[in-house]
């Protein structure tokens, strides 16, 4: 039996999930969380051997809750379920050691057979188009999208400076080279391409 945690802040879509694979043979829906902070306080104890995580999660995100869900449960595998079709995403979901990436218009029969895979030591990512595209990686260090994404939040350089332990002409030299690197005008111009791509 395929042991299955599920992390959805949207609750009617998590109730169907929940209902469609409990309905799937071999697979059990071993608990459900609405946002990232309840996953991590119940997950220990359900166990599961994959989490089907959301990426749009209220606070911290899916991509946050991948990257610390292996502190907790080292075996436990990890599938990004998102309605964000953009290949930065992937990119980035694959980054935090998730081993699949669906998208929400995957058959139940699809998401099925993807937790199976994942769940054998397989990668599974849908549309194929998503994991070609994601070749593609960002122009962006880790360290310029960190401070571009602190800034599409609507902080501002000393806000980011603060927050990172940063100077601010640290923060002031990130941005500009990201701003440089995507090509764009003003900084609103690279936030916009930035997340256009999925790469903050």
């Amino acid at each position: 039996m395929i042991r299955v945690f599920l992390v959805e802040d949207m609750q009617v879509v998590r109730a169907g999930l929940v209902a469609l694979l409990d309905g799937e043979f071999g697979i059990e829906v071993v608990g459900h969380a609405a946002d990232a902070r309840e996953a991590l306080d119940i997950v220990g104890g359900a166990d599961p051997d994959v989490a089907l995580l959301d990426i749009d999660l209220p606070g911290m995100d899916g991509l946050a809750l991948a990257r610390e869900l292996p502190r907790q449960l080292p075996t436990c595998r990890t599938v990004m379920l998102t309605a964000m079709d953009r290949a930065g995403y992937v990119q980035r979901a694959l980054d935090a050691g998730a081993s699949g990436y669906l998208l929400k218009t995957v058959s139940s029969k699809e998401l099925a057979q993807a937790v199976r895979v994942v769940s054998l030591g397989g990668r599974v990512i849908e549309p194929l188009a998503l994991a070609e595209e994601a070749g593609a990686k960002t122009p962006l260090t880790t360290r310029e999208a960190e401070v571009l994404r602190l800034a599409a939040s609507g902080a501002d350089t000393r806000a980011i400076a603060a927050d990172l332990f940063l100077g601010v002409g640290t923060v002031r030299n990130r941005l500009s080279a990201a701003v440089g690197k995507l090509r764009a005008r003003t900084l609103v111009d690279a936030i916009r391409i930035a997340e256009r791509h999925g790469w903050i």
